[in-house]
């Protein structure tokens, strides 16, 4: 059991690539090499790999914060999770259940949001296709303050508030503001829940 992502950066041409590229290769690379297990082409379209399927979550959040850190641009993600049936040297080779529900993820569900989610099991696709929704009011309205706000808090997730507003340079009750206006709390419950039921289906596979 896998999982894949299938995306692309909103917005890109309004953005110079050498501003928001490297930055998303090294979110890619903190998961794995390239083509191996990341692969961006088209300019601003990506596929990447992630073995373990309770962190595919977490992991799409991020990327959406590092993207949305950068004035005007935003990202559209397609998890899939399944099988995989065939390896090869370059992940966009690579075929399987997972990469097939990433892809009907990224072709039907991404014309309704901007991040979406297939698996082989109906009750969690029913469940996360109204979750993810109602998170993306949230998630898709961050500024940049928010997303950073966001970014920073997943990045250290031991620290405590305090630390978090001496990071970002602002004080501890802009900081309490912010986790709020980012609905941060409301999003993590959001990421343990999808965790915890990845963990039970692997669990009972």
């Amino acid at each position: 059991m896998t999982s894949v992502i299938t995306g692309d950066i909103i917005n890109s041409r309004d953005v110079l690539a050498k501003i928001w590229l490297p930055i998303l290769k090294q979110s890619f690379n903190k998961i794995g090499e390239t083509p191996k297990t990341w692969e961006i082409f088209r300019g601003d379209s990506f596929q990447i790999e992630i073995e373990n399927i309770a962190d595919t979550l977490l992991f799409a959040i991020e990327l959406k914060t590092t993207i949305k850190k950068i004035k005007d641009l935003d990202i559209r993600l397609a998890i899939g999770i399944g099988t995989k049936s065939f390896d090869a040297y370059k992940v966009t080779e690579a075929n399987g259940e997972a990469f097939v529900n990433s892809g009907y993820a990224f072709d039907h569900s991404l014309k309704k949001q901007n991040l979406a989610l297939k698996t082989p099991w109906k009750d969690i696709n029913e469940e996360f296709e109204v979750s993810l929704g109602l998170s993306l009011l949230i998630m898709d309205n961050w500024t940049v303050n928010s997303a950073a706000f966001v970014k920073m808090y997943l990045e250290n997730p031991e620290s405590t508030q305090k630390v978090i507003a001496k990071k970002l340079a602002i004080s501890e009750s802009s900081a309490s503001e912010r986790r709020k206006r980012a609905g941060f709390d409301e999003i993590m419950k959001l990421e343990k829940r999808y965790r915890t039921l990845m963990n039970k289906k692997l669990t009972n596979l």
